[in-house]
């Protein structure tokens, strides 16, 4: 995972999929401002697969801005904070693909939303009646709406680890009480604002993870990248409406394609395979599909 060498940034980290700088001048590195660059790497099950999706890393930046905006008012509710900081552009080379932000003290928390019933929690809920330990109604199916969004926070591992599905009281025990809270209701309410605008536009947000950091006077900020294809599931409501079978329910819009085939092609030991032309192909289809469906 090499990085660019960008004039006026140094490189400091490399994640799965994005790669942060801060300002080469020490003088200003100081001053609070990181630029986040989206590559166009993709992971699935805590690993970086080969080879990339061409375009990934613009179109998940322009469908993150755009999120952000309607978050911060443009949908109609509150300000929800985040760490874009305004008055400079990214350099040139990555200017579509990247953002300067804010420097946040990150929670390690990752915070996911479900609305809907697939993925691991249909796995489980299957063996035990349970989503991450949250007991649900009897009779529900794959791909079912849930009776209300839960609440299923993840502890953050290292880079090359596995993320940690945790309870709300682990959650209390790692941040403390205060911080949990705003950050399971902080979530709660993006993604039932998210989901409801995604319905006027003819999609379902299944479910989606938000990232949360704390600004110098200790205001939640939301961070990261928001209700993008990698991070959320999206369905075609008109198929999730008519279909009569689980793949015709859950017509996807994200890296799902990449999931599926991973999934029947890997046993997850050792290294990935490298994904097909055809399964690369189909999802940077996809991605620029739900751009253009949200954001027009």
């Amino acid at each position: 995972m090499s990085a660019l060498d960008l004039p006026g940034w140094k490189h400091v980290y490399s994640g799965k999929v994005r790669d942060l700088y801060r300002p080469a001048n020490e003088a200003a590195a100081g001053d609070g401002r990181m630029l986040v660059v989206a590559s166009d790497r993709v992971s699935a099950f805590d690993h970086v697969l080969e080879p990339g999706i061409p375009g990934k890393g613009d179109l998940l930046t322009r469908l993150s801005l755009w999120w952000f905006a309607q978050l911060a008012g443009r949908d109609g509710g509150r300000v929800i904070p985040n760490h874009l900081a305004g008055g400079e552009a990214p350099p040139a080379d990555v200017a579509a693909r990247a953002m300067v932000v804010r420097e946040l003290d990150m929670q390690p928390i990752e915070c996911v939303v479900r609305g809907y019933l697939t993925g691991s929690g249909w796995a489980e809920y299957r063996a035990d009646g349970t989503v991450c330990g949250i007991p649900l109604p009897s009779g529900l199916e794959n791909g079912d709406r849930l009776p209300e969004p839960i609440f299923t926070p993840a502890y953050k591992a290292p880079l090359g680890e596995h993320d940690e599905n945790i309870s709300f009281e682990r959650t209390v025990e790692i941040v403390g009480a205060d911080t949990a809270a705003a950050l399971r209701d902080t979530s709660l309410e993006i993604y039932t604002r998210a989901a409801a605008l995604a319905e006027r536009k003819g999609l379902i947000l299944a479910d989606t993870k938000f990232e949360f950091g704390l600004d110098a006077d200790g205001v939640l900020t939301l961070a990261d990248e928001v209700l993008t294809s990698d991070s959320s599931r999206y369905w075609d409501a008109a198929a999730w409406r008519t279909g009569s079978t689980p793949d015709e329910r859950m017509a996807s819009y994200d890296k799902q394609i990449v999931r599926d085939w991973l999934a029947a092609a890997w046993d997850k030991t050792g290294t990935p395979p490298a994904l097909p032309a055809e399964i690369v192909a189909r999802t940077a289809a996809k991605y620029r599909e739900l751009l253009d469906t949200l954001a027009g």
